[in-house]
């Protein structure tokens, strides 16, 4: 059986997960939101890691 796993699933679907806007998750992370539209389509483990290190405990539910 195949399970999706974390870093396997698209930013968006995470952000949706946790019940977030683009404009939320850029106000916790202190990220621009157009920054966070370019990169909402990606994998997490496709996104850079600047981005990534500061959205990815936001999405996990760490904060």
């Amino acid at each position: 059986m195949f399970f999706k796993t974390f870093e396997s699933k698209t930013v968006k679907e995470l952000r949706k997960n946790q019940g977030m806007t683009i404009v939320e998750l850029a106000r916790e992370s202190n990220l621009s939101s157009s920054m966070l539209k370019k990169v909402d389509h990606f994998e997490l483990k496709k996104v850079p890691e600047p981005i990534k290190s500061r959205i990815e405990p936001i999405l996990r539910g760490l904060y």
